[in-house]
């Protein structure tokens, strides 16, 4: 693993791991697919964290095996009218909406050198990230429409490390869905999963909720799993 020394850069999902928006597209989602009359369940919401809208909107097609029935004129239709509804719901979105820690994590950051960029499958994010009164920390971000693939491709953490002109080694990567997770990993990035560590078990570094990440915390761990590999490799 690269050692803590090594890293030059951040690079950030949004929804779940900044702030709270991740509530706001499953309320979203979950209007879209009741009125399609598809089931929701923890487990289809859990599936569509870190994935782009279209992907998204197939999933649920898929989970309500109607993913032949509509065209894709429809399916745009329907990805917008979800979209449309999501904004409604970030009208009244400020800062009480970031997560416990993130944003002196995100100034911390900055304060240290550290090079950051927004790889948030989500269009709008950049919207987002003004309301929430952070855009001003972030040296670049990733246009999610400029992307051949989504999530868990490697391809956004790819390009959030060349936005920043980094190779992925020399950072990490920060997310709280498994999509993204190997997403971070199959760039190359070091991965950072918030959450439960049985659905993130393909995480490099851990952390329960978004208050554990800091710094100090960050470097602690990739020490500790670098002497444990050390062990390993001595016996």
């Amino acid at each position: 693993m690269t050692k803590f020394e090594q890293i030059k850069g951040f690079l950030f999902d949004l929804d779940g791991v900044i702030a709270n928006t991740s509530a706001y597209h499953s309320i979203a989602w979950h209007q879209l697919a009741d009125k399609l009359g598809v089931t929701w369940s923890d487990e289809l919401a859990n599936n569509l964290k870190g994935v782009g809208r279209m992907n998204s909107l197939n999933l649920i097609l898929k989970y309500g095996n109607k993913e032949n029935e509509y065209t894709e004129e429809q399916k745009e239709a329907f990805a917008k009218e979800k979209n449309d509804n999501y904004l409604k719901l970030l009208d009244h979105l400020d800062k009480s909406e970031i997560l416990p820690g993130m944003e002196d994590f995100i100034k911390d950051l900055s304060d240290h050198h550290y090079l950051i960029s927004l790889a948030s499958s989500s269009k709008n994010s950049p919207m987002v990230l003004e309301k929430l009164d952070l855009a001003k920390y972030f040296d670049a971000k990733v246009d999610p429409a400029t992307l051949k693939h989504g999530k868990p491709d490697p391809e956004i953490y790819t390009r959030a490390a060349e936005v920043l002109n980094l190779k992925p080694e020399e950072c990490i990567g920060v997310e709280d869905a498994s999509a993204g997770v190997k997403s971070i990993n199959g760039s190359g990035a070091i991965s950072l999963g918030i959450g439960d560590p049985r659905i993130l078990n393909e995480a490099d570094l851990n952390f329960k909720d978004t208050s554990e990440v800091t710094l100090t915390n960050i470097k602690r761990a990739m020490d500790m799993d670098l002497l444990e590999k050390a062990g390993v490799e001595s016996k």
